[in-house]
């Protein structure tokens, strides 16, 4: 369990509220963003770098990328227990919420405002997207070769519209050779 010195532990109670929270207010994307500005803005309980990581590592890892940086922030903070609530937290209110949401727009399928309501909480989404990507782009371009790698993928991604795994099995590699590098360094320049 890490978490900064001056940060009171969460009870698991409290954790699943969060998550629950998270999960029930962020519609159609974005919830990286939330949980960001949760644990490590507001509530101090991670740092940004721990936090990227583990949203490096979840995206990285097979499954619902929000789901996976959940299980690691429950992990991060009250182990195996913490792990299941915050996934729990993550996804049952949700799903309850979206069954309900999706029997009662059955019933509006005619009505020209739901679409209009649908897109304005995508902008939002998108929004808060672009805010933690900005983000994470400034606390991850630390030199030429980071920025090179991140100019990399997002051309071959959005430019060149490769594969997504092509462009993982490509760059991950070189960023993690690049990254252990630094380490290593790093490790040399200690006393």
């Amino acid at each position: 369990m890490i978490r900064p010195q001056d940060a009171p532990p969460l009870s698991l109670g409290t954790l699943f509220l969060i998550f629950a929270r998270i999960g029930l207010t962020s519609f159609g994307g974005g919830l990286s963003a939330w949980l960001m500005r949760e644990f490590v803005v507001q509530r101090r309980l991670m740092s940004q770098a721990d936090f990227l990581s583990g949203l490096a590592l979840s995206q990285a890892l097979p499954g619902i990328n929000v789901v996976n940086l959940s299980i690691w922030i429950g992990y991060r903070l009250q182990a195996g227990p913490g792990a299941l609530v915050a996934s729990l937290g993550m996804v049952l209110p949700p799903l309850l919420v979206a069954i309900l949401m999706l029997i009662g727009l059955e019933q509006l399928t005619d009505s020209v405002l739901v679409p209009q309501i649908m897109a304005g909480i995508a902008a939002a989404a998108l929004g808060l997207s672009l805010e933690m990507g900005v983000r994470s782009a400034r606390s991850a371009a630390t030199g030429a070769i980071p920025i090179a790698l991140m100019m990399a993928v997002f051309i071959g991604i959005f430019v060149m519209e490769w594969n997504l795994i092509a462009v993982i099995v490509i760059c991950a590699p070189l960023s993690v050779g690049y990254a252990w590098l630094q380490l290593e360094d790093a490790a040399t320049k200690q006393p």
